[in-house]
């Protein structure tokens, strides 16, 4: 066996990149709304009419949600969480008995077997009573151990864990490492073949669930040798295995109940039978996974937003200033109707993406991944502007208000709790990125050899030609559409309902004018595009909010066509679209009319020293310990707090 590497593989941007593009998923089988829409092709046919559950799973899911919702309201003491940081043992055990762990996992392996739609409807219930718990179970879930298996696993590792893990087993999914976070080429841990085993060393970092895990999915890098074609790779690990140490249980300003920590791997042996698909699948399985693990935040956010709605309303009706209750003031009034129009939205989104997710007739990776985006973003929002709407009461804890005999509201709490959901499973700056490569994946693919410079001239050529094939049917396609027809999109302004066909008709317009731009910027700038990280960032924020707006006017249309709060539900899309336009025009104007450049240029100066008399005048309360902490391998010197829970 040879020895463990001890230092971190050295990689240039480039490579980098290669790593990350070799993991994606390469081929679109199946047809997806959301690349179409960054096309310039509003495919209005794929979400509408709605698409909706079978029977059997809504008497399924309603059933555990009823179970749960009684379990949350009569053993749950959120405030009990915040204060000890930590969820009670007994909670957990009481989850693992009405099958919680369980809630996406298939019958047959002793799980619940619920669809997506009420897997989601349940993270939004039981994260409203306290995020910590939704934390547990969606990590657990969505992107630990049950989800690999179910996508990559054979029928031996699903008979061996999956029913573990549904009823008495807590998972966790490590990937993260002290210097690793979005870039995972140069991942350190590794597996060294040894036989019919591998031997594990390394350290993972912010690994959710790993303190009281059972089971771990851990991504180590495999040596290239013979027999082994080497590469990142996915293995199932026990938590219990020799040489498996947590050193510490991380604290976070948000989430305090969350069981969090860095664990370090001395030698563990793990036998071949336990690696997931084949070596060098690691970052392919964990993007794949994450494809739809990521509905998982925005359900939870969802949740967060109808309760930002109620205190919301509750608050500002009680409240009096200036003779009238503080709602009917034009200042607090317009921060209600965000909330309530952006809370509408984030459920139409999640409903969509999620049974979009259960047909499995659709490729939703974008759709996925903007829903994670722009639902953390916006639910960030909208607690911000509860905070702001209750005041004083909003920044004091919930806590000190019942201490002196008011209601306990922990706003402040939920701001904090949702704070992380911009950096879970991909920071926004990240999901930027993730999605702009995806939703230029189409122009890649014909002309992307012409921007390589590795590429050779023959191969140039023949991507030149390709190009212009592609291009003569596809940009005179964005100069006309049916958003110019005054008639189109009709059945979205029924007789006494506002009119919403003027915005699915918008919609359509914005997605070719944001094709169009798109294919200027790339003209423009070729193989420089992927560094103008603002450009795309504020591309994919426009595709988000004609994303958002087309599931919201479907979603209104899908309720009035059942009778259910149908003119109410037009009312909260058409308040969404309107404020969403708004925030759609600025996008465009800021794609060209920005301070990218001149930002460039201050960033320099900062990093270069020269604005370091700025930061005088202070004193800097951090210590003098190192930026990141020291992750060799080797043995754990630390005391192992890993707390399982039976």
């Amino acid at each position: 066996m040879s020895a463990p590497t001890t230092s971190k593989p050295t990689v240039t941007e480039r490579e980098a990149r290669q790593v990350a593009e070799a993991a994606r998923e390469q081929t679109w089988r199946r047809p997806s709304f959301a690349k179409e829409l960054f096309l310039g092709r509003f495919r209005l046919d794929l979400i509408h009419p709605h698409p909706l559950p079978a029977d059997d799973d809504v008497q399924r899911g309603e059933e555990f949600l009823a179970k749960l919702r009684d379990f949350c309201e009569t053993k749950v003491d959120a405030a009990r969480i915040e204060r000890d940081a930590r969820i009670p043992d007994e909670v957990i055990t009481g989850l693992k008995e009405i099958g919680a762990l369980g809630m996406k996992i298939d019958t047959k392996y002793g799980g619940l077997g619920l669809t997506q739609v009420y897997y989601n409807k349940a993270l939004a219930l039981v994260g409203s009573a306290s995020p910590a718990i939704g934390a547990l179970l969606s990590a657990h879930q969505s992107i630990g151990v049950p989800q690999p298996l179910k996508l990559f696993g054979t029928e031996e590792q699903k008979q061996t864990f999956l029913p573990r893990c549904a009823r008495t087993d807590i998972s966790a999914f490590l990937l993260t490492e002290p210097d690793v976070g979005s870039d995972p080429a140069r991942l350190a841990t590794t597996a060294t073949p040894d036989g019919d085993d591998y031997i594990l060393d390394g350290v993972k970092l912010w690994t959710t669930n790993g303190v009281v895990a059972d089971l771990l999915v851990v991504m180590a890098r495999v040596p290239k040798c013979e027999g082994h074609r080497g590469g990142i790779t996915a293995f199932v690990v026990e938590a219990s295995a020799e040489g498996v140490t947590v050193e510490n249980r991380n604290a976070f300003m948000g989430l305090r109940g969350i069981e969090n920590g860095v664990t370090r791997f001395h030698r563990v042996r793990i036998p071949a039978s336990h690696r997931i698909g084949e070596e060098g699948q690691g970052l392919k399985i964990a993007l794949t996974t994450l494809n739809t693990g990521r509905l998982s935040l925005p359900a939870m956010c969802a949740g967060a937003g109808k309760w930002c709605l109620k205190i919301a309303r509750e608050w500002s009706a009680a409240r009096e200033q200036w003779g009238k209750p503080i709602a009917y003031h034009e200042a607090v009034g317009s921060k209600i109707s965000f909330i309530a129009a952006t809370t509408f939205a984030l459920e139409a989104i999640l409903e969509l993406s999620s049974q979009m997710a259960d047909e499995d007739r659709n490729d939703i990776r974008i759709e996925a991944a903007l829903a994670k985006l722009y639902g953390s973003e916006m639910a960030w929002k909208m607690a911000d502007e509860l905070v702001q709407i209750r005041g004083g009461r909003g920044y004091e804890t919930a806590a000190s208000l019942a201490a002196r005999g008011e209601r306990a509201v922990p706003a402040e709490q939920m701001l904090r709790d949702l704070r992380i959901n911009r950096i879970f499973e991909g920071s926004t700056e990240i999901m930027h990125l993730l999605i702009a490569r995806e939703a230029v994946d189409a122009h890649l693919s014909v002309a992307g050899d012409l921007i390589d410079p590795d590429k050779p001239l023959r191969d140039k050529a023949k991507a030149g030609a390709d190009a212009g094939v592609f291009y003569a049917k596809w940009l005179p396609r964005l100069v006309v559409g049916p958003g110019r027809l005054p008639n189109a999109y009709a059945e979205f302004h029924p007789p006494g309902h506002v009119d919403l066909s003027c915005h699915l008709r918008y919609v359509e317009r914005q997605s070719r004018k944001l094709a169009r731009c798109t294919f200027y910027a790339m003209s423009r700038w070729q193989g420089r595009l992927e560094t103008k990280q603002g450009f795309l960032g504020r591309v994919v924020d426009i595709g988000a909010e004609l994303f958002a707006m087309s599931a919201a006017c479907v979603r209104a249309e899908l309720l009035r066509s059942r009778g259910d709060h149908g003119r109410e539900a037009y009312q909260l899309a058409d308040a969404f679209c309107r404020q969403a336009r708004i925030r759609v025009g600025e996008l465009f104007d800021r794609l060209w009319t920005n301070t990218d450049d001149l930002d460039r240029t201050v960033v320099e100066g900062v990093v270069g020293g020269v604005y370091t008399w700025l930061e005088e005048g202070i004193i800097d309360p951090s210590d003098d310990g190192p930026w990141i902490a020291d992750a060799r391998p080797g043995p754990s010197e630390r005391e192992n707090v890993r707390r399982p829970i039976r």
